[in-house]
């Protein structure tokens, strides 16, 4: 695969501050995969593409998921920029960008989620989502989080969930069911 190409096509469909975050997760994603042991060019792949469809609207992901039969939940339809750009993004991944690599197109697929027992290669790029440097808000236990990112993907993901969880229950969000079923089965395996 071309990273450069994916860069370049990447800078042309997202704004400049998602182009910076997807650079980001690129490099990280490297790295991760370099520490763990897993593939670094298939993360560098999976970090570029993670949010290749993060540029279309609601109305447009809900319209790609049901053009192409992948299943919405009751959830996903209240929050589509935040939930489907997955789906559909592993879709793009593997139509548009030629991806046939199906551990590349699961981390895409769950980058924003996770899931139950997710792969090295999905972990990476989750993990790799949330800690990369680009990132300017303040997030609690940052400086942890990322540091255990390079130990331990596991307990990283742990902490990232519990993160993500308590903040989506402050804000009196929604919260996928997928989210809580993640953070559960990490939280057990501990």
């Amino acid at each position: 695969m071309d990273i450069e190409k994916l860069r370049k096509s990447m800078k042309s469909i997202l704004s400049d501050s998602r182009y910076l975050h997807s650079i980001g997760v690129e490099e990280v994603s490297y790295d991760l995969a370099l520490i763990h042991g897993d593939d670094t060019i298939k993360a560098s792949v999976a970090g570029i593409l993670h949010d290749c469809a993060k540029h279309l609207t609601g109305e447009e992901l809900i319209r790609e998921c049901e053009k192409n039969n992948l299943r919405i939940s009751e959830i996903e339809r209240k929050l589509p920029e935040l939930l489907l750009h997955a789906k559909v993004g592993a879709l793009y991944a593997r139509e548009k960008y030629g991806v046939a690599d199906d551990n590349i197109l699961k981390a895409i697929e769950y980058h924003t989620t996770g899931r139950p027992d997710m792969t090295k290669p999905e972990k990476i790029v989750f993990v790799a989502d949330y800690i990369e440097p680009n990132r300017t808000e303040p997030i609690p236990r940052m400086d942890y989080i990322r540091e255990t990112a390079y130990r331990d993907l596991d307990k990283a993901v742990v902490l990232i969930l519990d993160n993500t969880i308590k903040y989506l229950k402050e804000m009196k969000f929604l919260i996928e069911p997928t989210t809580l079923e993640t953070y559960d089965y990490y939280v057990n395996k501990q």
